[in-house]
Protein backbone atom coordinates (compact mmCIF):
# COMPACT_ATOMS: atom_id res chain seq x y z
CA UNK A 1 0.00 0.00 0.00
CA UNK A 2 2.99 2.28 0.43
CA UNK A 3 4.27 1.48 -3.07
CA UNK A 4 1.93 3.81 -4.92
CA UNK A 5 2.44 7.51 -4.40
CA UNK A 6 -0.52 9.74 -3.83
CA UNK A 7 -1.16 12.21 -6.68
CA UNK A 8 -1.07 15.12 -4.22
CA UNK A 9 2.48 14.18 -3.21
CA UNK A 10 3.67 14.05 -6.82
CA UNK A 11 2.04 17.39 -7.59
CA UNK A 12 3.62 19.00 -4.53
CA UNK A 13 7.04 17.85 -5.76
CA UNK A 14 6.40 19.46 -9.13
CA UNK A 15 5.43 22.76 -7.51
CA UNK A 16 8.59 22.66 -5.40
CA UNK A 17 10.72 22.08 -8.50
CA UNK A 18 8.94 24.86 -10.39
CA UNK A 19 9.44 27.24 -7.48
CA UNK A 20 13.19 26.62 -7.57
CA UNK A 21 13.55 27.17 -11.31
CA UNK A 22 13.95 30.70 -12.67
CA UNK A 23 10.95 32.22 -14.37
CA UNK A 24 10.74 32.08 -18.15
CA UNK A 25 10.29 35.85 -18.39
CA UNK A 26 13.55 36.48 -16.54
CA UNK A 27 15.55 33.84 -18.43
CA UNK A 28 14.53 35.37 -21.78
CA UNK A 29 15.55 38.88 -20.66
CA UNK A 30 19.00 40.29 -21.43
CA UNK A 31 20.10 40.06 -17.77
CA UNK A 32 18.80 36.51 -17.49
CA UNK A 33 20.62 35.40 -20.62
CA UNK A 34 23.86 37.00 -19.45
CA UNK A 35 23.63 35.39 -16.02
CA UNK A 36 22.78 32.03 -17.56
CA UNK A 37 25.76 32.39 -19.91
CA UNK A 38 28.00 33.27 -16.97
CA UNK A 39 26.86 30.22 -15.02
CA UNK A 40 27.31 27.83 -17.95
CA UNK A 41 30.66 29.22 -19.11
CA UNK A 42 32.05 29.42 -15.56
CA UNK A 43 31.05 25.80 -15.00
CA UNK A 44 32.69 24.70 -18.27
CA UNK A 45 35.84 26.61 -17.29
CA UNK A 46 35.74 24.97 -13.87
CA UNK A 47 35.53 21.49 -15.41
CA UNK A 48 38.36 22.24 -17.84
CA UNK A 49 40.59 23.64 -15.10
CA UNK A 50 39.82 20.63 -12.87
CA UNK A 51 40.91 18.26 -15.65
CA UNK A 52 44.06 20.18 -16.51
CA UNK A 53 47.49 20.61 -15.01
CA UNK A 54 46.47 24.19 -14.22
CA UNK A 55 44.25 22.91 -11.42
CA UNK A 56 45.49 25.69 -9.14
CA UNK A 57 43.02 28.01 -10.92
CA UNK A 58 39.97 25.84 -10.25
CA UNK A 59 38.71 27.97 -7.35
CA UNK A 60 37.97 31.17 -9.28
CA UNK A 61 35.59 29.59 -11.85
CA UNK A 62 33.82 27.66 -9.10
CA UNK A 63 33.25 30.75 -6.96
CA UNK A 64 32.12 32.81 -9.94
CA UNK A 65 29.79 30.04 -11.09
CA UNK A 66 28.18 29.86 -7.64
CA UNK A 67 27.93 33.66 -7.38
CA UNK A 68 26.30 33.93 -10.81
CA UNK A 69 23.95 31.07 -9.95
CA UNK A 70 22.97 32.82 -6.72
CA UNK A 71 22.27 36.09 -8.54
CA UNK A 72 20.35 34.27 -11.26
CA UNK A 73 18.13 32.78 -8.58
CA UNK A 74 17.92 36.05 -6.59
CA UNK A 75 16.96 38.20 -9.56
CA UNK A 76 14.54 35.60 -10.85
CA UNK A 77 12.73 35.37 -7.52
CA UNK A 78 12.90 39.18 -7.09
CA UNK A 79 14.94 39.08 -3.89
CA UNK A 80 16.43 42.39 -4.96
CA UNK A 81 13.00 44.00 -4.50
CA UNK A 82 12.44 42.39 -1.10
CA UNK A 83 15.87 43.04 0.42
CA UNK A 84 16.54 46.72 -0.07
CA UNK A 85 19.53 46.77 2.30
CA UNK A 86 21.91 45.77 -0.48
CA UNK A 87 22.63 47.94 -3.46
CA UNK A 88 22.13 45.05 -5.90
CA UNK A 89 23.34 46.72 -9.12
CA UNK A 90 26.54 47.95 -7.47
CA UNK A 91 27.21 44.55 -5.92
CA UNK A 92 26.58 42.89 -9.29
CA UNK A 93 28.83 45.44 -11.03
CA UNK A 94 31.73 44.77 -8.66
CA UNK A 95 31.25 41.01 -9.08
CA UNK A 96 31.35 41.29 -12.86
CA UNK A 97 34.38 43.59 -12.94
CA UNK A 98 36.39 41.39 -10.59
CA UNK A 99 35.31 38.21 -12.38
CA UNK A 100 36.25 39.53 -15.81
CA UNK A 101 39.68 40.64 -14.58
CA UNK A 102 40.32 37.33 -12.79
CA UNK A 103 39.14 35.22 -15.73
CA UNK A 104 41.25 37.24 -18.15
CA UNK A 105 44.40 36.83 -16.03
CA UNK A 106 44.01 33.10 -15.36
CA UNK A 107 43.15 32.48 -19.01
CA UNK A 108 46.31 34.21 -20.19
CA UNK A 109 48.39 32.22 -17.72
CA UNK A 110 46.64 28.97 -18.62
CA UNK A 111 47.14 29.40 -22.36
CA UNK A 112 50.73 30.66 -22.20
CA UNK A 113 52.27 28.61 -19.38
CA UNK A 114 50.67 25.16 -19.61
CA UNK A 115 50.98 22.84 -22.60
CA UNK A 116 48.25 20.25 -22.09
CA UNK A 117 45.02 20.43 -24.06
CA UNK A 118 42.75 20.80 -21.05
CA UNK A 119 44.66 23.89 -19.91
CA UNK A 120 44.40 25.39 -23.39
CA UNK A 121 40.66 24.63 -23.47
CA UNK A 122 40.24 26.13 -20.00
CA UNK A 123 42.00 29.26 -21.21
CA UNK A 124 39.82 29.56 -24.31
CA UNK A 125 36.63 29.03 -22.32
CA UNK A 126 37.98 31.49 -19.77
CA UNK A 127 38.33 34.13 -22.48
CA UNK A 128 34.75 33.50 -23.60
CA UNK A 129 33.62 33.76 -19.99
CA UNK A 130 35.51 37.05 -19.71
CA UNK A 131 33.42 38.39 -22.58
CA UNK A 132 30.19 37.42 -20.81
CA UNK A 133 31.24 39.14 -17.59
CA UNK A 134 32.52 42.20 -19.49
CA UNK A 135 29.22 42.56 -21.35
CA UNK A 136 27.34 42.25 -18.09
CA UNK A 137 29.37 44.93 -16.33
CA UNK A 138 29.07 47.19 -19.39
CA UNK A 139 25.27 47.01 -19.30
CA UNK A 140 25.20 47.43 -15.51
CA UNK A 141 27.51 50.45 -15.80
CA UNK A 142 25.18 52.07 -18.34
CA UNK A 143 22.20 51.48 -16.06
CA UNK A 144 24.05 52.89 -13.05
CA UNK A 145 25.20 55.93 -15.05
CA UNK A 146 21.63 56.63 -16.18
CA UNK A 147 20.42 56.23 -12.61
CA UNK A 148 23.05 58.64 -11.29
CA UNK A 149 22.20 61.18 -13.98
CA UNK A 150 18.68 61.04 -12.67
CA UNK A 151 17.07 60.11 -15.91
CA UNK A 152 16.40 57.49 -18.47
CA UNK A 153 18.19 57.23 -21.80
CA UNK A 154 14.84 57.39 -23.63
CA UNK A 155 14.18 60.95 -22.47
CA UNK A 156 14.50 63.76 -24.99
CA UNK A 157 17.43 66.13 -24.52
CA UNK A 158 16.48 69.50 -23.08
CA UNK A 159 15.91 72.35 -25.50
CA UNK A 160 18.99 74.58 -25.44
CA UNK A 161 17.50 77.46 -27.45
CA UNK A 162 15.58 80.26 -25.84
CA UNK A 163 12.07 81.07 -26.96
CA UNK A 164 13.24 84.58 -27.92
CA UNK A 165 15.94 83.19 -30.20
CA UNK A 166 15.57 84.65 -33.68
CA UNK A 167 17.15 82.55 -36.40
CA UNK A 168 18.64 83.94 -39.59
CA UNK A 169 16.65 81.37 -41.50
CA UNK A 170 13.28 82.72 -40.44
CA UNK A 171 11.26 84.42 -43.14
CA UNK A 172 10.14 87.98 -42.60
Amino acid sequence: MGDIEAPENNQSRQTIIHSLLPSKEFITSRKGLLLLGEVVMSFISFVCFAASTAAAFVTAPLIECLAALFLLFAYSKKFNERFKGFHWPLMDFLRCVSASIIFFIISIISVSKYVDGASKAAGVFGFITTVFFALDFYFIFNELANFLKGGDSSEEPPNTQDDDYDSDFDSD
